[in-house]
């Protein structure tokens, strides 16, 4: 990817309703620096903060996970984490992970 292309993902990340505030800020101080220190920020955050689909599932099938979506969103993202690994991907399904995860494979480009 080149530079311009991570931007778009950056700001893709920033957009997406399920990004978490720290990526979120991070994302922005990248944006505003173009540095290496906020691109390793923000690699950083990423890091901590994209999911794998694993975790997705296994989130989603938890305790925890039925207590905050409910039991039908909860089964419903199992499902739907399950469909997304049996077709090779590796990490969670909602547009902040796909974003980050994009932005992270990449990032010797940022």
């Amino acid at each position: 990817m080149n530079k311009q292309e991570v931007t778009a993902k950056v700001n893709e990340l920033i957009a997406a309703p399920s990004v978490c505030a720290p990526v979120k800020s991070a994302a922005e101080a990248y944006l505003k620096a173009q540095d290496k220190a906020s691109a390793d920020a923000l690699v950083s955050a990423l890091a901590e903060n994209v999911n794998t689909i694993d975790e997705t599932i296994g989130f989603a099938e938890s305790d925890m996970g039925r207590k905050i979506f409910g039991e039908d969103t909860a089964a419903a993202m199992a499902k739907k984490g399950r469909e997304f690994k049996a077709s090779g991907e590796k990490y969670c399904f909602c547009p902040a992970c796909q974003a980050g995860s994009v932005i992270y494979e990449n990032r010797k480009s940022l």
